[in-house]
């Protein structure tokens, strides 16, 4: 990315299932969901917003094997995304495992994400 003009963070989680990319999709969405960029066309090449660059960076607890990038990926609109992943985020007891939500003990994770936009 040549340019960096915006970073958007955000949290996600997921409390009963221990599904690392449903907290990163929360997390993702919590980052860019809150936020206008009206401007951002101006700036960009030919003024197209496929020319945007988006980098995720997701902070995980879990094994980077069980995210899924293209759940990922299907969070933002416009551009090309890259995702680079790093240990991180947390897991902490949710204070109970609840067979019918897929638990498969009582953690919830809990996923950081930082979203940079430029070009």
């Amino acid at each position: 990315m040549k340019e960096i003009v915006f970073i958007e963070t955000g949290m996600g989680t997921d409390v009963h299932g221990q599904n690392v990319t449903k907290a990163a999709v929360r997390a993702v969405h919590n980052a860019i969901h809150f936020n206008s960029m009206p401007g951002i066309k101006k700036i960009l090449p030919d003024q197209d917003l496929n020319n945007m660059h988006v980098n995720v960076k997701l902070a995980i607890p879990a094994d980077k094997e069980l995210l899924d990038e293209e759940a990922i990926r299907k969070e933002i609109p416009y551009g090309t995304v890259t995702i680079q992943v790093q240990d991180g985020g947390m897991a902490t007891s949710s204070g109970i495992l609840l067979e019918d939500k897929e638990d498969k003990n009582d953690l919830m994770y809990i996923v950081i994400a930082s979203v940079e936009v430029g070009y």
